[in-house]
């Protein structure tokens, strides 16, 4: 009886939720993270790209740097969990995050509920509740004009955007280390720092994006 008893507590002191991912996250964009070096791709959204310029009360904003920011803010210190729903072709996974533990907030769902990310029907309509929402409260992306992210991806821009828009200057590099350190036009190093996208190096329209994604200030 001791025995069968000992097991029954075992079975109940058992977590009740198993994250295939979680751990600590850098935020690469409005609907991307890493963890342990592996990228996740937020399931069924589909945010503004890094570069991307939006227009709201006659101006242009870099609405794909206040996604990423929204994101980072979102997750603050918090652990992250992610359940997978399927991998792209290049072996990124597409997941179900939250902030917070097995009960914490649905990244997914909250990037959409404040505007700042479009639920991506092609894929999954289960954020299209939370898009309406935004939409009418005039939330984010809502607040004005804006190129869809899978239309921009396309080479689709605002026409009033169009001759304006200023190209991201700050170099994020990746070290042999595995160390993220973004360079400044005017740094040392700026003009012998290559970009390489294949190793998961990029561009930043600036240096609060490149905080917020986890790279450092070169120190040059």
């Amino acid at each position: 009886m001791r025995s069968v008893a000992a097991l029954l507590i075992g079975l109940f002191a058992l977590p009740a939720f198993a994250a295939d991912i979680a751990g600590e996250p850098i935020v690469v964009d409005g609907n991307t993270i890493e963890i342990d070096g592996q990228r996740i791709i937020l399931h069924g959204i589909d945010a503004p790209e890094s570069k991307q310029v939006c227009k709201a009360d006659g101006h242009s904003w870099p609405c794909g740097e206040h996604a990423t920011s929204a994101l980072a803010n979102a997750i603050g210190r918090t652990w992250v969990e992610c359940d997978k729903k399927e991998a792209t072709k290049d072996g990124r996974t597409v997941a179900v995050c939250r902030a917070g533990g097995p009960k914490g907030m649905v990244l997914n769902a909250h990037m959409v509920a404040e505007g700042m990310a479009l639920a991506y029907r092609t894929v999954s309509e289960e954020y299209v509740t939370q898009e309406d929402a935004a939409k009418q409260a005039k939330k984010g992306l809502w607040r004005g004009e804006f190129t869809k992210p899978w239309d921009w991806r396309r080479g689709v821009r605002l026409a009033s955007n169009m001759p304006t828009d200023k190209p991201c200057q700050i170099k994020g590099n990746i070290g042999e280390k595995g160390v993220r350190i973004y360079h400044m036009p005017n740094g040392r190093y700026y003009n012998r720092t290559k970009i390489n996208r294949l190793k998961g190096e990029r561009w930043f329209c600036s240096e609060a994006q490149a905080k917020a994604a986890g790279w450092r200030r070169s120190k040059r």
